[in-house]
C-alpha cells in the first residue's frame, strides 16, 4: 500500500506541459504587439509558406517585413483612387486588338477577347458574344476519357440532322429519315430517344421501318410548304443535351480531362453528376450571379477583366480591376459603367451631363431643384476650381517672408 501512495504522489510532482503555440496565434500574437494590421489571407499565406518550408524561427523578421510591405503599398488618405483606377485600366486599352481569336489551348472553338471583351464586361452585358465554358470533372470522370465522353455527350446538344440523315419525297410527301448507327452509338443515343424527340412533332403521323423513319403531315395539310417547314423542324428537332451548348471538346489537361464548351447553360451543367462544382467556370458573369451571387459574380468580373489584359500582354494592378468590380456590385446586382448604371447614378449634376446627354440632365435637374456640392473631379474641373483630392485637400499656406527672416537670424 505505501508503495502505491508514492508512486501517486510523483505522479502529482510532475509538471504540467506547456501549450504548444501554433504558427497562426504566433504571427497573430506579433502582429498585435506592434499594434498593427495584416489581411486575414495574407496570414493564411503567412502559414501556408512558414509551415512547408519549416521557418518557423525566423516567423519575427518575415512578419516585421510583411507589415512593412503592407504599409508601404496601402492608398494615402484623399487618394484619388477611381481617377488612377481609370487612366490605369483605360491607356492600356488604347494598345488592345479589336479581333476575335482562337481560345488558347482549343484551336476549334472561338472566343472574343481584347477590347470587345473588356468592354462586355465593364457594359455588363446579359450575353457575351461568344459565351464559353470550362467544365472541370471529378472522380473517375476526370482520369478515364470514356467517362470524360459520357458527360460531354449529355451536355452538347445533339440535333437529328447529326445523327442522321433526311430527306424530303415530294412524290409521296412524306419525311425519310435515315439514322446513322455509328454516330448513334458514338454519342449514346438510342432508337426509342429519337421516336421520344420525334413525338413531340404536333399533327404528324410517324410510321417506324426497319432502317428508317417515315413523317407524314396529317391529310389536311398536305402541301409542299408545310412539307418544307415541317423538314427544317425535324433537322433542327432536340435528341440529348443541355439549351445553349453547340459542342463539347475534351482535353487533357495534366493526369486529368477537362471538358470545353462553345456556349454556356452553368446552371444546367453543375447539376450533371461528375462535374465538379468548384472549378467549372463560364464567362457568363450574370449566369453565375444567378446561380452563385454576386460575391462569385464580383470575383468572375475580375478574373475575366485580369486574363482579358494579360492575354493581350498588359499588366494592370488587380486592384484597379477590383476597384471596378467593387463599384459594379456595391448594391447586390451587377451594373454597367456607363449611363444606365454607375455613371447615370452619380449624386453630381454636373458630372452626369458631363458623361451624356449634358441638356436632359441640367433640365431634369432645375425642375427637381437639385443642389450640387461640387465634391467630385469632374465637376470641379468645369467649374474651375481646386479639386478637394490628392495634394488638394490640404489647405496649407505659408508666409514666405515670415520665414525667410527666422532663417537669417
Amino acid at each position: 500500500m505505501k508503495k502505491v501512495k508514492k508512486k501517486k504522489a510523483e505522479k502529482k510532482e510532475t509538471p504540467p506541459k506547456k501549450k504548444k503555440v501554433s504558427v497562426r496565434e504566433k504571427i497573430i500574437n506579433i502582429i498585435n504587439k506592434r499594434n498593427e494590421y495584416l489581411p486575414s489571407n495574407i496570414i493564411d499565406e503567412f502559414v501556408e509558406k512558414i509551415e512547408e518550408n519549416n521557418l518557423t524561427d525566423k516567423i519575427d523578421i518575415l512578419v516585421e517585413k510583411a507589415i512593412e510591405e503592407y504599409n508601404r503599398h496601402l492608398m494615402e488618405p484623399l487618394e484619388a483612387c477611381g481617377m488612377v483606377a481609370a487612366q490605369s485600366i483605360g491607356e492600356p486599352g488604347t494598345q488592345m486588338t479589336m479581333r476575335t481569336f482562337h481560345y488558347a489551348g482549343v484551336a476549334e472553338i472561338n472566343v472574343t477577347l481584347g477590347l470587345p471583351r473588356l468592354i462586355e464586361i465593364v457594359d455588363a452585358r446579359k450575353d457575351p458574344s461568344t459565351p464559353i465554358m470550362t467544365v472541370y470533372l471529378e472522380g473517375a470522370y476526370r482520369v478515364n476519357r470514356e467517362k470524360a465522353m459520357e458527360i460531354a455527350n449529355k451536355i452538347e446538344v445533339t440535333r437529328l440532322i447529326n445523327i442522321a440523315e433526311i430527306e424530303t419525297d415530294i412524290s409521296n410527301m412524306k419525311i425519310i429519315i435515315k439514322p446513322s448507327l455509328k454516330s448513334m452509338e458514338r454519342k449514346n443515343i438510342e432508337m426509342d430517344d429519337l421516336l421520344k424527340a420525334l413525338k413531340k412533332l404536333n399533327k404528324v403521323e410517324i410510321k417506324k421501318g426497319k432502317n428508317e423513319i417515315e413523317i407524314f403531315p396529317e391529310k389536311e395539310n398536305e402541301n409542299y410548304r408545310e412539307l418544307r417547314r415541317l423538314s427544317e423542324e425535324v433537322k433542327n428537332i432536340k435528341i440529348k443535351g443541355i439549351d445553349g451548348i453547340k459542342r463539347a471538346i475534351i482535353r487533357k489537361e495534366g493526369d486529368e480531362h477537362v471538358i470545353y464548351t462553345e456556349g454556356s447553360n452553368f446552371e444546367k451543367v453543375l447539376e450533371i453528376e461528375g462535374v465538379d462544382k468548384t472549378r467549372t467556370v463560364t464567362n457568363d458573369i450574370h449566369a453565375i450571379y444567378q446561380v452563385l451571387g454576386i460575391e462569385a459574380a464580383r470575383n468572375a468580373i475580375i478574373n475575366e477583366a485580369y486574363s482579358t489584359l494579360q492575354e493581350q500582354g498588359l499588366n494592370v494592378d488587380i486592384r484597379h480591376i477590383m476597384l471596378v468590380a467593387d463599384l459594379m456590385t456595391a448594391n447586390g446586382s451587377i451594373r454597367p459603367i456607363g449611363r444606365q448604371g454607375v455613371s447615370g447614378e452619380k449624386g453630381s449634376v454636373i458630372a452626369r451631363a458631363a458623361f451624356e446627354i449634358t441638356v436632359d440632365h441640367l433640365l431634369s435637374a432645375a425642375r427637381k431643384g437639385e443642389v450640387d456640392e461640387l465634391k467630385g473631379v469632374a465637376e470641379n474641373v468645369i467649374v474651375g476650381q481646386p479639386i478637394k483630392l490628392g495634394t488638394g485637400s490640404v489647405e496649407l499656406a505659408i508666409n514666405i517672408k515670415k520665414f525667410s527672416k527666422k532663417v537669417k537670424k
